[in-house]
């Protein structure tokens, strides 16, 4: 620690931090040493009620980058602060490794499940990540392996600027190291093996991506459906008649902080709308089982709504309400009764219709030949 975090600690009433930052300034704490409760969160409301005395929060490296620097800021002012940051596990592992910073992806895997790395594994790439705990690495083993990447290399750099630091490195199929500590972060190179599971970055992944009992949105009425969405960052999304729960997972792919929640009336297909959003890194995915209009009460407004199914049912208009001014409503449509319906709609709002052929070659007796699929219609609207 700097001279100046130092004199800051000293010169607390109170110092907030976890058991084991508390411990190595043992010589250095004069006020109150306060251990961080679970959830970490109901320790905020005491911090803010001690404005007026000096109170220092202990945080490793730079406590605003995953760090608790964060979360105080949405309580204390950041004029009321003064932030000693010193090098994080993300620039201590990067020195370690020889990489720059910045052509890495950094994620944080402590309080988010390990499927968040499956969108960010493109070969070639290096990933540096916050484990956990002590089982991350193996669970980060098992995850690539299972998806084609276990010709990649992991380092496990351990308790990093510290007397026990401890770097190994191996290639992920190979991964035996069952005496991680639990303060680590991983070094990951990608190598992708024929076949791998790789998440393409543009809109409309392939079919075969999805596990699905039909009740998909094809690959490219999909991409068109996303383009017609049109989704940006941190925006909610309503899928509603999500099936597999193709649309909301790529729209939550497109950025990182972007919401969707996905509503379906059949428990079987929303709980595979689930595995999928899993399966493709995007586990955050909120599903909710239930027929729209219905199952639309109670939930936040979205800025943009699918209508996949339910068409003739209200929940066009449901969610045409819900949606603030600028939100996107997009619908498809494949019978004779939904495309009157858009149609209408179409007459009311002033939305765009358009119509979408897609041919595949298929045999048709011995000789190739096209096959259309059904023609989709697609309303897109902009409420004013």
């Amino acid at each position: 620690m700097s001279p100046a975090a130092l004199r800051a600690v000293a010169g607390a009433g109170a110092v907030f931090g976890g058991r084991r930052h508390l411990r190595l300034l043992e010589g250095t704490i004069r006020g109150e040493a306060v251990a961080w409760p679970s959830p970490i969160r109901d320790a905020i409301p005491r911090i803010a009620a001690l404005r007026g005395t000096p109170v220092a929060v202990l945080a490793s490296g730079d406590p605003f980058h995953h760090g608790i620097g964060s979360v105080l800021a949405e309580t204390i002012p950041a004029a009321e602060m003064a932030v000693h940051p010193a090098p994080s596990a993300f620039a201590l592992a990067a020195g370690r490794m020889g990489w720059a910073v910045q052509d890495a992806a950094l994620v944080s895997l402590c309080g988010h499940p390990v499927e968040t790395l499956v969108p960010l594994l493109q070969p070639g790439r290096r990933l540096l990540v916050l484990s956990a705990d002590e089982t991350t690495p193996r669970s980060v083993a098992q995850l690539l392996t299972a998806h084609g990447f276990g010709e990649s290399r992991i380092a496990i750099l351990e308790s990093l600027g510290g007397p026990s630091e401890r770097v190994r490195e191996c290639r992920v199929a190979d991964f035996d190291i069952a005496d991680a500590g639990r303060l680590n972060t991983l070094a990951i190179t990608v190598a992708a093996a024929p076949g791998a599971r790789v998440v393409p970055l543009g809109a409309g992944l392939p079919d075969a991506l999805f596990e699905t009992d039909g009740m998909l949105t094809k690959r490219e009425i999909r991409a068109v459906t996303l383009s017609s969405l049109a989704p940006r960052a941190g925006e909610l999304l309503w899928d509603i008649g999500a099936g597999a729960g193709s649309v909301a997972i790529e729209w939550l792919l497109a950025h990182k902080a972007n919401r969707a929640v996905a509503i379906e009336r059949r428990a079987d297909r929303a709980m595979r709308a689930r595995e999928n959003a899993a399966a493709l890194g995007v586990p955050h995915l909120e599903v909710v089982s239930g027929e729209a209009p219905a199952a639309l009460v109670g939930l936040p407004p979205p800025d943009a709504a699918f209508v996949g199914g339910g068409i003739a049912g209200g929940a066009m208009e449901a969610a045409w309400r819900a949606l603030p001014p600028g939100g996107r409503l997009v619908a498809n449509a494949v019978t004779l009764e939904g495309e009157l319906a858009l149609g209408g709609f179409a007459r009311e709002t002033g939305g765009a219709l358009t119509r979408l052929s897609v041919e595949r070659l298929d045999r048709i007796g011995t000789m190739p030949g096209f096959r259309p699929a059904l023609t989709v219609t697609q309303l897109r609207v902009v409420k004013p």
